[in-house]
């Protein structure tokens, strides 16, 4: 018996990667007919030793770019490949990385092709790189195509910088007024209840009930803990689950906020790499795919699946992006004009640009919006704690006149 690493394609047309124990090769064949899956490739595990490297951590984004960005520039100076990999050994500083340009640097010694290196590692460079150097390789313009990934790859870190730059101030706005809340509850109003209840007044129930909260708190404590980490590891758990996965997606995308921000990033990303896949060659079809699987939501990839589909029929990736209705009417006409005119990649990529801007200033907006939303809750948070101290003091005073 021995472990096999496979790659194979659902009915829909997503692909995935697994592992499992078999006697050969058409054993692993065997199951994944019975199961209607389609392979695609199976390795045994210790073949695929580049694949198990980075079974729990892919490469960002930044990484990706700078990667490229150098490997580009030393091909463009006329260095050949296997010295530009031996290079990039001593200047990778991501560890997962620099494990994986060390495994290509002897692929490349043994006569692989730079591509059928990448391709070891599936889990380290996405489809979408492993595509495009195909492409590049096969036209001779390998380096003018890891240059574009640079740029690609630059552009998806940009967004996800300005993404989680956005929610810093939030996040730690609402960490304050928590820890703020938990203070009171927990230091501050007790000393005042007992205060109260030497004097002999009756407390109001708005006054009992936060006692109530907060000797709950006190005594406590622990519940909360548990409670609260069940929360979050229920949601990481439900999250990885296709079925909760998609519940997830399609409820962010009816949130009034965010299905905005969600719906801008899903389009930047649409059209860009979709530009930047034609743009070296990539087949339409398998274009859509590799597009399906960076959009970062579930709703928007099986969507993409069903255009692919449907564009294999012989119908026009305008009218079918259109009837999806997830994507701003301006997709459409602009994928309409570049059809049109055989110049798609470049209306994209001018589109990408374009979503680009709306991304930021759809950002800056939440940003904006956010800001005075999280005050407002603190504040009514904070004033019902005032306001459940302040009567039994107004009760004191009329006992005392």
């Amino acid at each position: 018996m021995s472990k096999y690493i496979y790659k194979a394609m659902r009915a829909d047309g997503t692909s995935f990667t697994a592992e499992m124990t078999a006697k050969s090769t058409r054993e692993v064949v065997d199951y994944l007919n019975e199961k209607q899956y389609y392979p695609v490739t199976i390795k045994k595990a210790e073949e695929a030793k580049g694949v198990q490297i980075n079974l729990q951590r892919r490469t960002k984004a930044k990484d990706l770019a700078v990667f490229c960005k150098q490997l580009s520039a030393m091909m463009e100076a006329g260095m050949p490949i296997i010295n530009s990999i031996d290079i990039m050994m001593t200047q990778a500083t991501n560890k997962v990385l620099k494990k994986t340009v060390h495994d290509m640097y002897e692929d490349l010694n043994k006569g692989s092709s730079f591509s059928d290196s990448l391709k070891k590692h599936p889990l380290v460079f996405p489809e979408l790189m492993l595509h495009m150097v195909e492409s590049g390789e096969i036209s001779g313009n390998i380096d003018d195509v890891l240059k574009k990934l640079a740029i690609h790859y630059e552009k998806d870190a940009k967004i996800m910088r300005k993404v989680k730059g956005a929610m810093i101030y939030p996040v730690i706005l609402a960490f304050a007024a928590t820890v703020m809340v938990i203070f009171m509850l927990t230091f501050i109003f007790p000393t005042f209840v007992a205060m109260f209840e030497s004097t002999g007044v009756e407390l109001p129930g708005i006054t009992m009930f936060v006692m109530g909260i907060s000797d709950s708190i006190r005594k406590m404590w622990y519940i909360y803990i548990i409670i609260i980490g069940g929360i979050i590891a229920f949601y990481r758990f439900f999250s990885k689950s296709p079925g909760g996965r998609k519940t997830i997606d399609k409820t962010k995308l009816k949130i009034p906020l965010v299905n905005r921000l969600i719906r801008m990033i899903a389009t930047t990303r649409f059209t860009r790499t979709l530009a930047t896949l034609l743009y070296s060659g990539v087949p339409l079809l398998q274009a859509l795919e590799n597009v399906s699987q960076v959009v970062g939501n579930v709703i928007f990839e099986e969507g993409i699946i069903k255009v692919r589909d449907e564009v294999r029929r012989g119908q026009e990736l305008a009218v079918q992006v259109k009837r999806l209705e997830l994507f701003p009417p301006m997709v459409d006409n602009m994928i309409r004009i570049g059809e049109e005119s055989g110049t798609l990649d470049d209306i994209l990529e001018k589109t990408a640009d374009y979503f680009d801007e709306e991304l930021e200033a759809t950002i800056q907006q939440l940003t904006t919006m956010f800001e005075p939303l999280l005050i407002l809750i603190m504040g009514v948070v904070i004033g019902f704690i005032v306001i459940a101290m302040a009567l039994p003091l107004f009760d004191v005073m009329k006992t005392v006149g």
